[in-house]
């Protein structure tokens, strides 16, 4: 009975964890429409406006990409199982 509440805790926190994937989708979008306006009034500065965008971008991911390691390593490994 133990384990199963654990397993169903686990679950739970894993789709908790995945809500963190909204955030780096919505930041993201934002801020390429916003690089879009940017360019838009300032061509010449395409590059050093691309660089950062996407700079950016890649830090906003990983937001995203420790919430789905979070999310597999409660559904997979379950260290909290060993703990009963």
């Amino acid at each position: 009975m133990e384990k199963a509440i654990v397993l169903a805790a686990s679950a739970i926190g894993a789709g908790i964890a995945m809500i963190a994937g909204f955030g780096p989708g919505v930041g993201e979008g934002y801020a390429v429409g916003k690089a879009c306006e940017a360019i838009g009034r300032q061509p010449e500065a395409q590059g050093d406006i691309t660089r950062t965008m996407l700079v950016g971008c890649a830090i906003a991911e990983s937001t995203g990409i420790y919430s789905l390691v979070i999310a597999l390593i409660l559904l997979f490994v379950n260290p909290f199982v060993g703990q009963l």
